[in-house]
């Protein structure tokens, strides 16, 4: 029988991953049977670098971390050997990373099963999906130039209108 100190600190644990969880803006979760540890190290690496904090953790872990929550229903990918990658600032950087990673993966065997992103939770064409979203400086460019060519079009428009008037008041 668990002792009570064994059990606290499974309760503690428990409490810290359900708040990694719903504190993020999305994760991944991902089947790793069989990757290498060089690929497994380069995988971390990578999402280190993005931001992204990925863990391998015990299915009946994740299903306790996520009762009650607005992801309980992720507990159908929590099966096989599971790890879960939890996005804080970019919430497509999880899902770029570990999509590209499954594509490239020649056996088949690391798997994105589903995912979450602003409370909702995705399948796996979800998480593709949210995959081919731009980085925030992507979005942030984009933004930019948009109101640009907004900007740019209402200085003609108003110039157009002064050229106006100014030959109204010459006539």
């Amino acid at each position: 029988m668990p002792s009570a100190k064994i059990l606290e600190s499974k309760k503690a644990l428990v409490k810290a991953l359900n708040e990694e969880i719903t504190s993020s803006l999305a994760g991944v979760v991902v089947a790793y049977n069989g990757i290498s540890v060089a690929n497994d190290t380069k995988l971390r690496k990578e999402l280190r670098e993005a931001g992204v904090h990925y863990m391998v953790v015990k299915n009946t872990m994740l299903r306790l971390a996520v009762k009650g929550t607005q992801y309980e229903a992720l507990t159908e990918c929590f099966k096989g050997d599971t790890a879960i990658a939890l996005s804080a600032e970019d919430p497509a950087a999880a899902a770029r990373i570990l999509c590209k990673f499954a594509d490239a993966d020649k056996s088949k065997r690391f798997v994105v099963k589903g995912g979450f992103c602003d409370g909702q939770v995705l399948d796996v064409a979800g998480v593709k999906s949210l995959s081919t979203m731009p980085n925030r400086e992507g979005l942030l460019s984009m933004l930019a130039g948009s109101l640009n060519g907004i900007v740019g079009g209402l200085a003609v428009a108003l110039q157009g209108i002064i050229d106006k008037q100014e030959d109204g008041e010459a006539a």
